[in-house]
């Protein structure tokens, strides 16, 4: 907490020595927007920044107070960034309001222009919004993949609702390729929500392009939609590999639920394996569903020469305490150490746990066996008994 405070700090004195925003702050970050105009606020009201606004008020020192909330007239230069950063976030509202047209045409800026469109005072806000308005349509991909995660960011706060409305209007209004590369291209997970919303909302890919982008992407929401989505748009001979193939294992789950819609129900049992529970419990249902017997699958596996590292892991989640537990535990003595394992935890979900022959594995080699004996243990914690 300490290095983050001393390096909001910093951030303040190097824009007060008017260095530009990319060498001041991260501007890729969302809440460093709002830090910095929180920040310079409060650095002005301690005295420990004095910013002149003498090319916006036309007078050193108190000349701020002559402002009106007509449009200035234009500056003889365009401001420094520095200088038109610290006037927008100024603690007084008439210089943060004088300060917003100056803020035309510059893209770098166009967050803090989205901090202030959540502003306290009204005409603030209003202006801030109108500039957005103007702004948003025609700004770059790189512009609007650093301002919509502020806007998001901000719709939490009080008045934050209004510029929030404003990026969902312009989302639908945007050219479909627009979206489609904030949604592959932006590293704000929020913002690629809403724009997976959208792409959902406009019917912009078919199930092959929601495929990839539940396969590509690392955040659960986005996997979760676009693969049900994926799914719900029908299933082709190219969508249901990439659903399979994908790393996630929500995503391979609506592969293997494909399989089902595609009447390829026995394409489901090598996923019977998997190492994802809810894609192994896909896997069983949609067995099943096809006429076979997953736990059947499962035993037939452990009893082979060549055991699956989770097969008896998934005959602990389909199996019987009475038929199995006797299998589980002969595996609990397997020489590879994730069969042994695999076994363990097995056990424990068929309530089978033998505490005696669990504790010695306390001692296993292998730390995965170690890691599921303590697991399997912990309702024996603490009690006395046989060791």
């Amino acid at each position: 907490m300490r290095n983050e405070a001393e390096s909001r700090r910093a951030a303040v004195r190097r824009l007060g020595r008017g260095l530009p925003l990319e060498r001041v702050l991260d501007v890729t970050r969302p809440k460093a927007w709002a830090d910095l105009d929180e920040d310079v606020r409060r650095a002005v009201v301690h005295g420990e920044l004095r910013p002149s606004h003498e090319w916006l008020t036309g007078a050193p020192g108190p000349g701020w107070r002559r402002l009106w909330r007509a449009a200035p007239a234009p500056a003889p230069e365009a401001p420094a960034e520095a200088r038109l950063a610290l006037a927008l976030c100024d603690p007084d509202g008439r210089i943060r309001e004088a300060a917003l047209p100056y803020a035309a045409g510059r893209p770098e800026l166009l967050p803090l222009v989205v901090v202030r469109a959540a502003d306290w005072a009204g005409p603030v806000r209003a202006r801030a919004l109108d500039l957005l308005r103007s702004e948003l349509p025609a700004a770059p991909d790189g512009t609007l993949a650093v301002t919509a995660p502020v806007i998001l960011r901000l719709a939490a706060r009080l008045r934050g609702g209004e510029a929030v409305a404003l990026l969902e209007g312009l989302l639908r209004a945007l050219p479909g390729a627009a979206v489609t590369r904030l949604l592959l291209g932006c590293p704000d997970v929020p913002t690629r929500r809403a724009a997976l919303a959208v792409v959902l909302d406009r019917g912009l890919y078919d199930g092959l392009g929601l495929a990839l982008v539940a396969a590509g992407d690392h955040d659960p929401v986005v996997q979760e939609r676009a693969a049900s989505a994926a799914v719900a748009a029908g299933t082709s001979d190219a969508t249901v590999p990439v659903l399979l193939g994908a790393r996630s294992g929500r995503v391979r789950a609506a592969g293997v639920t494909a399989l089902r819609g595609a009447g390829r129900h026995a394409e489901a049992e090598p996923y019977l394996f998997d190492r994802s529970g809810r894609t192994r419990a896909c896997a069983r249902w949609v067995v099943r569903q096809g006429g076979g017997d997953p736990a059947g699958a499962y035993r037939s596996a452990c009893a082979g020469a060549d055991v699956p590292d989770r097969a008896p892991l998934g005959l602990g989640e389909c199996g019987s305490r009475a038929v199995d537990a006797a299998l589980l535990r002969e595996l609990t003595g397997h020489p590879n150490g994730r069969v042994r394992a695999s076994a363990v935890a097995g056990l424990r979900l068929l309530d089978a746990v033998d505490p005696r022959r669990t504790r010695e594995l306390l001692d296993d080699p292998e730390p995965a066996v170690v890691r599921e004996a303590a697991r399997a243990l912990r309702p024996w914690n603490g009690r006395t008994g046989p060791r």
